[in-house]
């Protein structure tokens, strides 16, 4: 099959967000392997608090169609997390509930969320390395979403000095995990590629 598409997410709105840097690096070592890679920010998708009575009367906002459309032209999506409380943060989870009440030409529920492969990465300044966000972000997505999340996961901790000037990680051992994550992502996203085109 072609390369496969791989969506990449980060979680955070900031400029200077540790995970907007992860999310850069895990598209350049996708594209390496290779992968068609598509990089977004969640700025240029701006959403409503999820509210499920808006959703069923007025239905999902434009934005959450096109999100919903994007990811259904990925075989797999990365999604980098930042940790807020211990959690994921307001943004990702929303984004993902607006994107879960989308339902096109008789789709079954949670349809952007099947035949496609996620993997999840985070950053954050402590000793944790976004640990529970992930933790937090994976129920949601596999328990809440049905989704297929491979058990490799990249989490940076003491992220204000993980990267370079040039925005590689600075530590072998984190660069290992996420050229692990990447390649397993790729993977999977291959044979749901393959499942795909000989059904």
């Amino acid at each position: 099959m072609a390369v496969p598409k791989i969506l990449v997410i980060p979680g955070s709105l900031r400029v200077k967000s540790y995970n907007v840097r992860l999310a850069a690096l895990a598209a350049k070592e996708l594209m390496l392997v290779p992968a068609d890679v598509t990089r977004i920010s969640l700025l240029d998708y701006p959403l409503p608090i999820y509210d499920a009575d808006t959703a069923e009367t007025a239905g999902p906002p434009p934005n959450a169609v096109k999100l919903k459309q994007l990811m259904s032209l990925h075989q797999g999506v990365f999604i980098a997390s930042p940790e807020y409380n211990a959690s994921i943060t307001p943004l990702m989870k929303n984004t993902i509930d607006w994107i879960s009440a989308v339902r096109e030409r008789g789709e079954a529920p949670l349809a952007a969320y099947q035949k496609r492969v996620f993997a999840l990465g985070g950053a954050s300044p402590g000793r944790s390395g976004a640990t529970h966000s992930l933790l937090a972000l994976r129920q949601v997505l596999a328990v809440g979403c049905r989704a297929l999340v491979i058990p490799e996961q990249i989490t940076i901790p003491n992220a204000a000095s993980a990267f370079d000037e040039m925005g590689r990680l600075t530590d072998h051992r984190s660069a290992t995990q996420l050229r692990t994550v990447v390649r397993r992502l790729i993977q999977y996203a291959k044979l749901l590629g393959k499942e795909a085109g000989d059904a």
